[in-house]
């Protein structure tokens, strides 16, 4: 078994990733593609993401050595197993990969451990509760039109409210309002700050998805000390640590999302809201998948040992 090899597939919305690795943790083969999500980018271009990436990954390793795949898929359909499948045996691979949500890589991304909990806030945010390594409970992931509190794109929006509401009174003063207008309108500024407000107000309802952008500004400020973006920053924690407390009940709480694996104001504050429990941040998906393909497969005495090889990020 020393040269057989296992597949770990992390398909998310902006990009695919596929990571290739003997049983003794040691990674042979990684690779990047486009978006593998079904449900946002069509089940024909997802597969062929994958299919690309794990091309790549495998190249100049013996296919028929695989023993063992999983892929984690965000936006996952019924019918992509199947498709992938095909995938697997156009490439010599024996088996097709078992086929998970997103969120179990996220969490195993952190942790080894079957039973624990996982806060993930990127541009959405979701919780949930895992039990020997399958979603018991989970919380919030109802987008960001009504839900995802505490998300990027939630930051985002509250920086865009605030600042809309300054420039209405008449105050173009302060670190978020000028990054904001800046991010908007350049060096374009109208005869007054309502007028800012009013073109600002447009240009995010022509394309809402920009108010997401917004976050990593809000925590720029926050930074500087600005206190509406300090506020907000707070206030998100205090979101998504409600929403891991629905459905927490023991083990890791693992943090994951651009949002929580990088420092700055709302990770600070949700470890520091935390406090008490035992917390990590989750490192690479597609080694993840890999590693919990392998699990069964490994010494029981190395699994825990193995998973840190397996999980570092390339």
């Amino acid at each position: 078994m020393t040269n057989s090899l296992t597949i770990g597939v992390d398909a998310g919305g902006t990009s695919t990733r596929v990571a290739v690795h003997s049983l003794d943790g040691t990674r042979v083969g990684y690779a990047r593609a486009g978006a593998g999500n079904p449900s946002a980018h069509g089940l024909t271009s997802a597969v062929a993401a994958i299919d690309t990436a794990l091309g790549r990954a495998l190249a100049g390793q013996d296919a028929s050595s695989v023993v063992a795949s999983l892929a984690g898929v965000s936006g996952l359909v019924d019918s992509m197993e199947p498709e992938l499948a095909k995938v697997w045996a156009g490439h010599g691979i024996a088996s097709g990969p078992r086929v998970r949500r997103d969120v179990v890589l996220a969490y195993v991304a952190g942790s080894p451990e079957p039973d624990g909990s996982l806060l993930l806030a990127g541009t959405g945010a979701v919780a949930a509760r895992f039990a020997a390594y399958e979603v018991d409970a989970i919380a919030d992931g109802l987008g960001w039109l009504l839900g995802d509190a505490g998300s990027g794109f939630w930051i985002g929006r509250a920086g865009a409210k605030a600042v809309i509401a300054a420039l209405d009174r008449g105050s173009s003063e302060g670190v978020l309002v000028e990054l904001v207008v800046e991010h908007f309108l350049g060096a374009e500024r109208g005869p007054t700050p309502r007028k800012d407000a009013d073109r600002i107000v447009r240009l995010a309802q022509a394309d809402h998805m920009r108010l997401a952008a917004l976050s990593a500004l809000v925590s720029q400020a926050a930074e500087a000390g600005d206190p509406l973006a300090l506020g907000i920053a707070r206030q998100a924690a205090e979101h998504l640590v409600a929403t891991v407390r629905r459905v927490h009940r023991s083990g890791p709480v693992v943090l994951a999302g651009s949002v929580l694996t990088s420092e700055g104001p709302v990770r600070q504050a949700v470890r520091e809201l935390l406090g008490g429990e035992s917390v990590a941040t989750a490192r690479d998906g597609a080694g993840a998948a890999a590693w919990l393909a392998a699990r069964d497969l490994l010494p029981e005495t190395d699994r825990r040992a193995l998973h840190a090889a397996f999980t570092l990020s390339p």
